[in-house]
């Protein structure tokens, strides 16, 4: 017989064909097909609506993007300083799951997109020709330029991706609650997370992805089509864009059903190396001692104006520039912020805050930083010594700017079908990677949601880059971005509030769960000859194995067998030296429990006793039990199957009580 929760903790619409969240999955695929169903039957009317909401955006609303960007920035530098910058995300005693090397690596990637290689060029040398203010193509505009440049992607575009980031780290491997957009709400609104205003989260989230994705979708096949135009002289029209994108999106198709080892990881590898390979070449090919100055000067004029150019609208000299550039930037960067946000969430496990913002503040802004000074200052100065008219090209015709400065500097085919073949393979990532944090939301955070669920958005994403081509090109993608942003950033307010709160309750010693007579009995209590022999003993990494085989996998077979009479899906897992039960709830999450052997160094006093060991540490190890619930791991060594079964179901009982499953 079935438990009766089962129905209210697990909602989705799961079996082997579909697994989905039925009310966000539904609406967002809804909304999604309706406008593109729109933008495919009437193109013309539109282009006009595009045209008028995002001028209607930037003159209403743009104080708010300026001020919400701002004020994000300024929030993560206060975490980083302030007393929550050490609490860890994920069990005090958590380590990160990857060195710092490694997380740099993975870091440097998230930087990386279309958006670097279609404006690497295309933004300096189109500030430098028409600036904002004052006259185009002289010293100052150079310098202008490359401030302006900065500031769109430096500081700010990682401080939103870094509120949703760390919010998602915090809550999920902190706290216990699903890696999920609504989590962050939970010490705003509680339980009701797993209600209406938690869908709507998800669907904001989900519109939100889709358009950036199809933003940078949409840039990528511009540049491409400039490629091939320039070295094989495929004429550049929206049909050729079109076809551009069935064609790469059936690509991606290709790289989502092979799954994520065989398609992301490889072509990500690609990736990587195309870029650097290009980058180091034009550094070396072009003035590498200017760029080597003008990149440490370019750093040092951004900070000197970072914060008049933040808060620069623009107010007494009314200029079409800043929806066409700032506030651009900062809709897609906050469409994008729960794709990127989830990436770098889930490599940053077992880091504290200020390691999370300081890193993700410093490798990706840096190497912006410099891919945009290598090409765009390149492009500048080419076009300052009469080498090339780029900023000419740049007013005419944006994409062609980047083969126009390759084509000046040695192997300009070369390169030019280097740079094609790196926009390719970073719109079949875009593309997967994005179908894949969709998928992700839609379908409540399931292990392995049926492939055809990811194609679907992968398919939808291209989709809708060819919708917003038809319906306007460059303008219509950035309305798409500015628009589709504007309900996100009202949410990304309430995580930070959300997020605080949380930090603040923590540190008072305070917790976000309701009280623990509410939730749970009290922990089970050892007699005091099992305490006594506890904390005299110390264990071998044999003796802690047996346990967790004699004792602790009794236990939790135990439960698991009863559960599974109650219609649970409980699953048992080994490996050396840890046991895990994993109880699934749907969209509730995933309650675990796990037990493990954990060494210590052993006490001073002892070591008198006993000859070091061979690497001149003497360790002891003890079984140490924490859950998915965000408690410290507390240790069970010495507990019968009996305590230890009450210890799991008070952690349990806490999940359940969280989730709202009653």
């Amino acid at each position: 017989m079935s438990d009766p929760v089962l129905k209210e903790a697990a909602p989705l619409q799961k079996s082997a064909r579909i697994q989905v969240n039925p009310p966000v999955f539904y609406i967002s695929a809804g909304l999604i097909l309706l406008f593109a169903v729109f933008g495919a039957v009437f193109a013309e009317p539109a282009a006009v609506l595009f045209t008028r909401l995002q001028a209607t955006i930037v003159s209403d609303f743009g104080w708010f993007y300026v001020a919400a960007v701002a004020g994000f920035l300024v929030f993560v530098i206060y975490l980083m300083f302030s007393r929550h910058g050490d609490v860890k995300l994920g069990p005090d005693e958590s380590e990160p799951d990857y060195s710092y090397l490694s997380w740099f690596a993975m870091l440097f990637s998230a930087g990386m997109g279309i958006g670097l290689v279609f404006f690497g060029v295309a933004e300096p040398i189109q500030h430098y020709a028409a600036p904002p203010s004052g006259e185009g193509g002289t010293v100052e505009a150079a310098r202008q330029a490359m401030v302006l440049t900065f500031l769109h992607w430096g500081l700010h575009a990682w401080a939103i991706y870094i509120v949703v980031g760390l919010a998602l780290a915090y809550f999920s491997f902190r706290r216990g609650l699903p890696l999920a957009l609504r989590s962050p709400l939970y010490p705003l609104i509680g339980r009701r997370i797993y209600g209406p205003i938690g869908h709507s989260v998800d669907i904001f989230a989900v519109i939100g992805t889709m358009f950036g994705v199809a933003t940078s979708l949409g840039l990528g096949v511009l540049q491409v089509n400039a490629g091939l135009d320039y070295l094989f002289g495929v004429s550049v029209s929206v049909t050729t864009q079109l076809l551009l994108i069935a064609v790469i999106t059936t690509i991606a198709t290709l790289s989502v059903f092979l799954g994520l080892d065989k398609g992301v990881k490889r072509l990500s590898e690609l990736n990587i190396i195309l870029a650097v390979v290009l980058l180091g070449f034009v550094m070396f090919a072009g003035p590498t001692i200017f760029l080597l100055d003008a990149y440490l000067q370019n750093i040092g004029a951004y900070l000197d104006s970072l914060v008049q150019r933040t808060f620069r609208l623009y107010a007494y000299e009314p200029n079409p520039w800043l929806g066409d550039w700032t506030l651009f930037y900062w809709g897609w960067w906050i469409a994008w912020s729960p794709f990127v946000g989830m990436f770098i969430a889930r490599i940053s496990r077992g880091r504290t805050i200020r390691e999370f913002i300081g890193g993700v503040l410093l490798v990706p802004v840096l190497f912006s930083f410099l891919w945009m000074t290598v090409f765009g200052n390149t492009a500048i100065a080419l076009d300052m010594g009469g080498i090339a008219p780029i900023a000419e090209t740049a007013l005419t015709n944006l994409p062609v700017a980047l083969f126009e400065t390759l084509a000046a500097l040695p192997f300009g085919a070369v390169t030019s079908f280097v740079a094609t073949l790196l926009v390719i393979t970073f719109f079949v990532t875009s593309a997967d990677s994005g179908a894949l944090v969709m998928d992700t939301i839609t379908s409540g955070a399931a292990e392995n949601p049926p492939v055809w669920q990811r194609i679907f958005w992968a398919v939808c994403a291209g989709t809708i880059a060819g919708v917003l081509l038809l319906a306007g090109g460059l303008q219509a993608l950035q309305t798409a971005a500015i628009a589709s942003a504007l309900p996100f950033a009202v949410i990304m307010i309430f995580i930070c509030v959300g997020l605080l709160r949380a930090l603040q309750m923590e540190k008072d010693g305070s917790t976000i769960d309701l009280s623990a007579a509410e939730t749970a009995a009290a922990d089970p209590e050892l007699n005091w000859q099992q305490r006594l022999t506890s904390l005299m003993q110390h264990f071998s990494a044999d003796q802690i194995a047996g346990f967790i085989g004699a004792t602790a996998r009794p236990a939790l077979e135990a439960v698991a067998a009863q559960m599974r009479e109650s219609g649970f899906s409980p699953e048992i897992s080994e490996e050396a030296g840890r046991l895990d039960l994993k109880i699934p709830h749907g969209e509730r999450g995933v309650f675990q429990y796990t037990v493990r052997s954990r060494s210590f160094l052993s006490p001073s006093f002892i070591w008198v006793e006993r000859r070091k060991s061979a690497d001149g540490e003497q360790r002891h190890f003890r079984a140490m039990a924490h859950s998915s619930e965000g408690d410290q791991p507390h240790d069970v060594t010495g507990f019968n199957q009996d305590q230890l079964i009450n210890d799991l179901l008070n952690r349990y009982a806490r999940f359940r009580h969280t989730r709202r499953i009653t």
